[in-house]
């Protein structure tokens, strides 16, 4: 990449993203690092412990498609605002679920951190439009790798919840979090987007949206996120409640694997960009496939600290090359004028099944075991892999061509 490419792809926009980014990302992980212990102490039924993270999910899955309507009539800089603001009332949702010790409250405040995640979710299609679309790989491993910050952040503040506020358990890390998305309602109130902003003045052409018209590569690119999304989320959100509640480990311990699992989350964005750049983004989807089933290899060699942090890891680095890989697929193969309501229809599908998968863990991991919950993930990965193996070498529509 010479010069004038990388001035292109770091532009001021994507960096107040990616700033943006590591604060959403440090909120969501010291979430799953935290919710599912809390639950585990607050709920009602020992199978509910993960709830706290299912409403997460739930919230972003219900205000996946609204969201993007939402920036669609008013603007990418008023949603991202909005998401930093909402976020900062689950915050304090939350501090009161904990000093109260009211689980439904708790709930309540997950739940709207994660209808603030679903405008976040935003960043990486907003980091597209900030470049030309031959950056577009790039632009997205950029802001996932920005994350990295967040994975450190998220857990850390869980870590050091008590030196923040002394005998107040987890509301040290609530507080932390609460100033963070101040400082991101700033930060995202300086968005330009100039060129990429698509409101409720700009009509676009009619383009067939239905299911008969969608090209069969958005299915793989939403299949991708799917199955990638839902089955990272079933095994993450099931491992801290696994570790630390089940098997005993410290929280220390437990903590560091779920910061390992975010860092590797992102980590390989140093790498997917330029792999999609160099393979293509079904490559990619080839890679992560192979790398889940890697994963549950590990997870059912055993429970020790060391199977975990391997699981993990690879969870992760599956996660990422599944995601960027669908995200660059369908970005590439859907209509331009069609662009902002197949994302909505994308986020929706991906983290409904994040919803389902989330509060599922629970019960599976309570009634069934750990290996079961792992064992779980088998059919959703082969299914990806068949229609893998059926799109492979399908070619990306050309739309420039069809409108001349």
């Amino acid at each position: 990449m010479n010069r004038e490419s990388r001035r292109e792809l770091l532009n001021r926009d994507l960096l107040l993203l990616l700033c943006s980014q590591v604060i959403f990302v440090s909120a969501g992980a010291m979430t799953v690092t935290m919710a599912g212990i809390v639950g585990s102490r607050l709920a009602p039924d020992a199978g509910l412990a993960t709830l706290p993270v299912s409403f997460m999910v739930l919230g972003t899955a219900l205000a996946a498609f609204p969201a993007a309507q939402f920036m669609r009539h008013l603007g990418r800089r008023a949603g991202f605002v909005s998401a930093a603001l909402m976020a900062l009332l689950s915050c304090a949702l939350g501090y009161w679920g904990l000093t109260l010790g009211s689980f439904s409250l708790y709930c309540a405040g997950t739940g709207t951190l994660g209808i603030s995640v679903a405008f976040s979710q935003q960043f990486r299609f907003a980091a597209t439009e900030t470049v030309t679309p031959g950056q577009a790989g790039s632009a997205v491993s950029l802001l996932l790798l920005g994350s990295v910050g967040g994975a450190i952040v998220g857990p850390e503040l869980v870590a050091r919840s008590e030196q923040i506020i002394p005998e107040g358990g987890f509301v040290g890390a609530l507080l932390g979090a609460a100033v963070l998305f101040v400082l991101a309602a700033l930060l995202l109130s300086q968005l330009s987007l100039r060129g990429g902003e698509r409101t409720a003045e700009v009509t676009p052409k009619p383009v067939d949206v239905s299911l008969r018209g969608i090209p069969p590569l958005v299915w793989l690119a939403v299949a991708a996120g799917v199955v990638g999304q839902g089955v990272m989320t079933f095994v993450m959100t099931a491992t801290p409640v696994s570790m630390h509640v089940m098997d005993g480990h410290s929280l220390g311990d437990t903590a560091g694997v779920v910061r390992a699992h975010v860092l590797a989350m992102y980590l390989p964005s140093l790498v997917s960009g330029w792999l999609i750049a160099r393979f293509g983004a079904r490559s990619l989807l080839a890679g992560g496939i192979v790398i889940f089933a890697a994963t549950m290899a590990a997870a059912l060699a055993g429970q020790t600290v060391w199977h975990y942090g391997l699981a993990m890891v690879l969870l992760g680095a599956g996660w990422n090359f599944l995601f960027v890989g669908g995200t660059t697929l369908l970005v590439q193969s859907a209509h331009p004028d069609a662009q902002l309501q197949l994302q909505g229809y994308n986020d929706t599908a991906v983290f409904g099944s994040a919803a389902v998968a989330s509060f599922a863990a629970g019960a599976v991991l309570e009634y069934l075991g750990w290996e079961m919950v792992v064992m779980s993930t088998l059919l959703p990965v082969l299914l990806l892999a068949a229609l893998w193996l059926r799109l492979r070498s399908a070619p990306l529509p050309n739309y420039e061509a069809s409108n001349s």
